[in-house]
């Protein structure tokens, strides 16, 4: 009973609020329609007027969902129309105030229907306490009007709650293509997650059998030729040469375990690992790192693979001198990974490891862009969203 009125209370307050905007939004609406009426015959005055028109139009729609999201509970997505500017969410926003106006002018009838049904209800309280009745049928009739004046209207207020609601839903949420798209996309994106968890099993079992099992092969030998040799000399090289063998295999092994995923990413952050495969490669890396703020885990590792995996490919395949990284953010908010390199270019973006980024960044909902033409640069370019 307490969450009910609770809500009711803060549905009454939303309506009120919405009431007073819906006034402004009429006001507004007329004054626009005075303004576009005699320029119906002029298209480019029209559409100048229009833009302005429609710039408020959008404010007005983001207070709305703000009131709705802190008042009513419903929290638009942040594709809504009104949150960014094209034509389509601008016909769904004008059309969306045509609408809300009446609707909010009804939530305010309502709750004037409520307040007069309780000044009702207490001036009967208060006249059969405090004051003599001459004609008490008169003050009970009135008493029970307004106490069913204050039930209608509460169930009003609720009812005109959802419709607000609704009405916001329908008009400036994501249509239903937006949502079949996406689901689609979280479908794609999800086997394309798998696909990439395999690809990545299949590389590590094949560093693991063509590096590390090769090097330990070949020390299993050396150490078996060193126990049956019968020379000493011949034996001391022999363990000189597993020795080193050792040493190599080892190094693959750790080269293998960074490429699966660096300690240091973890332990000191996605900067930090960039410098160190910076500090790895054999050609000159240049770093530029402008981040503002955290990222989170999984962010900072597919940034991290991203320039990982680049920085392999011009070493192995672009003959390049030089790799630039730049890692920042951007004016939306999403950091931008970009890895250009002075190479010959012709980067395949179907190949596997340009594949399997792809689907990495897939699954954080960002875009992956690769433009490698015959001659060179290559420039490879993710964004990935930070929310």
């Amino acid at each position: 009973m307490k969450r009910l009125a609770l809500k009711c209370a803060r549905n009454a307050v939303g309506l009120g609020i919405g009431l007073g905007s819906a006034v402004v939004e009429l006001l507004a609406a007329v004054l626009m329609g005075v303004v576009l009426l005699p320029l119906l015959a002029w298209p480019r005055g029209r559409r100048a007027a229009l833009r302005p028109a429609t710039a408020a139009a959008r404010w007005f729609v983001r207070f709305e969902a703000g009131r709705l999201e802190r008042f009513h509970d419903v929290a638009l997505p942040p594709g809504y129309a009104g949150a960014h500017a094209d034509a389509d969410g601008d016909a769904q926003v004008l059309r969306y105030l045509a609408l809300r106006w009446p609707l909010g002018l009804l939530g305010g009838t309502v709750l004037l229907v409520g307040v007069y049904g309780a000044g009702l209800a207490v001036f009967a309280l208060v006249g059969w306490v405090f004051t003599e009745i001459d004609h008490p049928w008169q003050v009970v009739l009135s008493g029970f009007l307004g106490l069913f004046m204050l039930f209608l209207a509460t169930q009003g207020i609720f009812g005109a709650a959802t419709l607000e609601e609704h009405l916001a839903v329908r008009l400036v949420g994501p249509d239903q293509s937006e949502l079949e798209r996406r689901i689609e996309h979280l479908a794609s994106s999800r086997s394309g997650v798998v696909d990439a968890i395999h690809d990545e099993r299949r590389r590590i079992e094949r560093d693991l059998h063509d590096g590390v099992q090769q090097r330990l092969v070949a020390l299993g030998m050396l150490l078996g030729r060193a126990r049956r040799s019968r020379d000493p000399v011949t034996a001391a090289e022999l363990l000189v040469q597993a020795h080193e063998e050792s040493r190599r295999a080892l190094a693959e092994l750790r080269e293998v375990a960074w490429r699966v995923h660096p300690a240091v990413l973890d332990e000191a952050g996605l900067k930090a690992a960039l410098e160190s495969v910076a500090e790895r490669s054999p050609l000159p890396v240049e770093l530029a790192y402008r981040v503002e703020g955290p990222l989170s885990r999984q962010v900072e590792t597919v940034a991290y693979f991203i320039v990982s995996e680049c920085v392999t490919n011009v070493v192995k395949h672009a003959e390049a001198t030089r790799i630039e990284v730049t890692i920042a953010d951007d004016e939306k908010g999403d950091l931008v990974v970009r890895v250009r390199d002075d190479g010959d270019g012709g980067a395949d973006p179907r190949g596997g490891g340009l594949t399997g980024l792809a689907r990495r960044v897939a699954a954080l909902d960002g875009t992956f862009t690769v433009d490698s033409p015959v001659g060179g640069p290559t420039d490879v370019r993710a964004e990935l969203p930070c929310v």
